[in-house]
């Protein structure tokens, strides 16, 4: 399959990748590049306006303007990824889950493991809000756009002002 790609530029880089029908594909992590896309399996990529509706909508997101990415996804990975990543999106704006809870939210309480590493291989950071999931001690925990950009978001979401 080939994917259209443009770039978000912001204080940082992001590649934006969308497949030939504009449904967003891939977040890239700040400043990371195609090589990034290659690691999730997007390999055919073309640079294209035809990713322009969805750079719009990752920046509205990263601007404070939008609370939901209004376009449409299509993410690759396990039915049991999809189940995660569609948990992901029934955390409210502002708010914070433990992986835990979120594994209780989608069915799998005992999960809590695989569940976490679902939550790190989704390709659409920031759309598919997996910065809202923190560790059951607290502490933030890991982002595959960096701690201080997962930071960063969840300040910006709880009405802070943040730059990316």
């Amino acid at each position: 399959m080939t994917y259209y790609y443009q770039h978000l530029t912001l204080h940082h880089d992001y590649l934006i990748v969308t497949n030939d029908n504009g449904a967003l594909a891939f977040v890239g992590s700040p400043d990371a590049g195609l090589a990034e896309a290659g690691r999730f399996g997007l390999t055919s990529l073309i640079d294209s306006a035809l990713a322009a509706p969805a750079v719009a909508g990752v920046r509205a997101l990263l601007t404070g303007q939008a609370r939901r990415y209004a376009g449409a996804l299509a993410l690759t990975g396990t039915a049991f990824q999809q189940q995660v990543w569609a948990g992901l999106q029934q955390i409210p704006y502002g708010a914070t889950w433990t992986y835990g809870q979120l594994a209780t939210a989608i069915g799998r309480p005992t999960a809590v493991r695989a569940v976490a590493t679902a939550v790190g291989k989704n390709p659409a950071m920031v759309v598919v809000p997996c910065h809202r999931v923190i560790r059951s001690d607290g502490q933030i925990g890991q982002f595959r756009g960096g701690v201080a950009m997962k930071r960063a978001l969840l300040v910006l979401e709880a009405g802070g002002v943040s730059e990316f």
